[in-house]
């Protein structure tokens, strides 16, 4: 498969690359050789687009981006890079040009937003108490508790950080709805991936954290995808 592109996952908010462990184990056993997760600041969509273009440049070809949450921002803005070929969003932000994460937010508010607040340095969390049943509820209980005290919490003012060109615009996407998502509301999730007109579009009966409790199908979407680009 070494015709395939690279596959460049990228994490969302309250977590980091880790969260994609099951979804790699996944692409490994359906061949995929080089995959790649870059670890975010989560300090700025600048310094989170920063790292991750860094990433897509110590690569070796073609790069597929993959975003998860808040890490759909991320690819939107860094899959403008000349290697990437196409970006995947699972349960994730695809902002259009002068849109942020909070403003599509504030369209459809999730269940889980009255569960999020900020630290006095400016980092907002998802109460550890709340986690469980906000992020990730068809995970058990012991791996909601391993997330909510590993989060990673972003500085509140990234969610207003706004896109200046959407890369979906102009290559090719696919997206994966989440429909019981509590994080980024199911009606959000929709109309994005309707507007960037996908070439496909898969809707499981999942929470936000569907890369950890569907990972088969999650991997499965991103494989269909490197396979179509490596044609």
């Amino acid at each position: 498969m070494s015709n395939q592109p690279v596959v460049l996952l990228v994490h969302g908010f309250w977590g980091g690359a880790a969260h994609w462990s099951k979804v790699i184990i996944e692409l490994a056993r359906k061949g995929h050789q080089s995959i790649r997760a870059v670890e975010l600041p989560l300090t700025s969509l600048a310094d989170d687009v920063e790292r991750t273009r860094k990433m897509i440049a110590q690569q070796s070809g073609p790069v597929l981006l993959v975003g998860h949450s808040y890490g759909g921002a991320v690819i939107t803005q860094a899959g403008n890079h000349p290697d990437v070929v196409g970006l995947v969003y699972i349960a994730a932000f695809a902002p259009d040009e002068g849109e942020s994460p909070g403003g599509i937010t504030e369209q459809h508010v999730p269940e889980a937003a009255p569960h999020l607040e900020p630290d006095s340095d400016g980092y907002l969390w998802l109460k550890a108490g709340k986690f469980h049943e906000s992020f990730c509820q068809d995970l058990t209980s012991d791996e909601g508790l391993v997330m909510a005290v590993t989060q990673k919490a972003p500085l509140g003012g990234t969610f207003g950080d706004r896109i200046s060109s959407p890369a979906w615009a102009n290559k090719p996407s696919w997206y994966q709805i989440s429909s019981e998502d509590r994080m980024i509301h199911p009606d959000n999730q929709r109309m994005m991936s309707t507007r960037m007109n996908a070439r496909k579009v898969v809707t499981l009966p999942a929470s936000h954290a569907s890369l950890a409790s569907r990972p088969v199908e999650v991997a499965a979407l991103i494989h269909e995808a490197a396979t179509e680009l490596a044609r």
